[in-house]
């Protein structure tokens, strides 16, 4: 036997036993995952909150045994796939038709969000990492975000417990608004687009945003999700700043390496969405991509929930609530105040 084909054979057993370490745990998440979006399906609640739910209840299977590298695998790698494929769902010529007055709103309304929370964390008793979380989580796109801004964060031991706390937050905020900002639009009595760019601009996530406008009507449903998308698209940019000023200022970590430059979920993110701009990607794929970050992300916050102690989680206390609270209002206040600026 050639020493190639011996460094073939050894990659090859090495690369299998890999996957039988991965498959049991990532067939956990994929089924927790399966199982909350059925649960979604039939019972209209947040699949996110459902995935993270279920994965909590089902946490010992993130402590011990077989399943514990592969829970661990999806809660961070499938994570960073599901954002990079985030980027099929962006495209500028999407972007352009929202008018540059609504862009600099959106872009606006996501920057200051981001700032008034580092601004007033302190006052709640949180530090700079929980304060861009969730007010990256609340500006950006709820969950998703919280996701991918966790994963460019320093770790430390209470970081699963912080992004835990935020996906909730986050969602059930979420589901709140969906509930809440159509009835607040019609005592405004804003018009179809004033109510889309409200919607768009405000809700966390993206369910929740197009259920909230075709409940008032369709041109409001699709303007309310084309200035989503627009927040969605600010994942990327916000992410690769944050990456640059943590590199350059933040402690580091414990094995004394410092975070990428750019990461490669980002570089994904920002390479798909420039592709699909120029009409690259077919129409069936894009929405097969679209469909697999979701069922990516849906995995990977169910890991999330399984590696997560609930009782820490609630430690977070009753300042953290508020902190999400403020900023979802304060992001609320201001792209109203930009709407009757601009309409």
């Amino acid at each position: 036997m050639s020493v190639l084909t011996q460094i073939t054979s050894l990659q090859s057993g090495e690369l299998q036993n890999k996957l039988r370490q991965l498959l049991p745990g990532v067939a956990v998440s994929a089924l927790v995952a399966i199982t909350a979006q059925f649960l979604a399906e039939h019972y209209a609640t947040p699949a996110m909150l459902l995935a993270l739910l279920l994965g909590i209840a089902v946490s010992f299977l993130g402590e011990e045994g077989k399943t514990v590298p592969g829970i661990a695998f999806s809660a961070r790698s499938l994570l960073r796939l599901g954002v990079a494929l985030l980027g099929v769902r962006i495209s500028m010529s999407l972007m352009m038709g929202l008018g540059w007055d609504l862009i600099a709103l959106v872009v606006g309304g996501v920057v200051a969000t981001i700032l008034f929370g580092l601004a007033v964390a302190r006052f709640f008793g949180h530090k700079w990492r929980f304060a861009f979380l969730t007010a990256g989580s609340v500006a950006i796109c709820g969950a998703s975000a919280a996701m991918a801004i966790s994963a460019i964060l320093p770790r430390d031991e209470r970081s699963e417990e912080r992004l835990i706390f935020t996906v909730m937050g986050v969602t059930v905020l979420s589901t709140v608004a969906m509930i809440a900002y159509p009835i607040l639009v019609n005592l405004l009595e804003l018009n179809s687009i004033q109510a889309g760019v409200f919607l768009g601009g405000t809700i966390h996530d993206v369910a929740q945003v197009v259920g909230a406008g075709f409940s008032i009507s369709e041109q409001t449903g699709d303007t309310a999700t084309l200035v989503k998308l627009m927040r969605v698209a600010m994942l990327a940019p916000i992410v690769l700043a944050a990456s640059l000023m943590i590199r350059s200022f933040a402690e580091l970590p414990s094995d004394g390496k410092r975070p990428p430059v750019l990461p490669g979920f980002v570089i994904a993110f920002l390479v798909l969405a420039g592709i699909n701009s120029f009409g690259l990607i077919p129409a069936a794929i894009t929405e097969f991509l679209s469909h697999a970050s979701r069922w990516l992300l849906l995995t990977a916050i169910a890991a999330v929930g399984m590696k997560t102690n609930l009782k820490q989680v609630l430690a977070v206390g009753g300042a953290a609530i508020a902190l999400i609270i403020v900023e979802t209002l304060f992001i609320a206040g201001l792209i109203l105040a930009g709407i009757e600026l601009l309409t």
